[in-house]
């Protein structure tokens, strides 16, 4: 199982913010949400985010529109995953 830091995201328009990322990377890697979400729920990898030296957990929520990343810190939903710049 792989422990793998997201440092970026692409995302398109969408209505809900979360909904629209498209992609997540880190350093030397780069995957769609839904290979991020079969990760997770697969319990395969793991992927989380520092945000100003605390760490946030990604996971997978349903939404209206099918499943999305959030990230999860101090028992907590937050909004760390949409802080992050864009993966070029």
């Amino acid at each position: 199982m792989a422990d793998a830091r997201v440092t970026c995201i692409t995302r398109q328009p969408r209505k809900s913010p979360h909904e629209g990322i498209t992609h997540l990377g880190g350093h030397g890697w780069k995957r769609s949400k839904a290979e991020v979400i079969a990760a997770i729920e697969g319990r395969r990898d793991t992927f989380y985010l520092q945000v100003a030296g605390e760490r946030s957990e990604i996971n997978v929520l349903n939404g209206p529109n099918g499943k999305y990343l959030r990230a999860y810190a101090n028992g907590q939903w937050n909004d760390s995953l949409l802080t992050l710049p864009p993966c070029i």
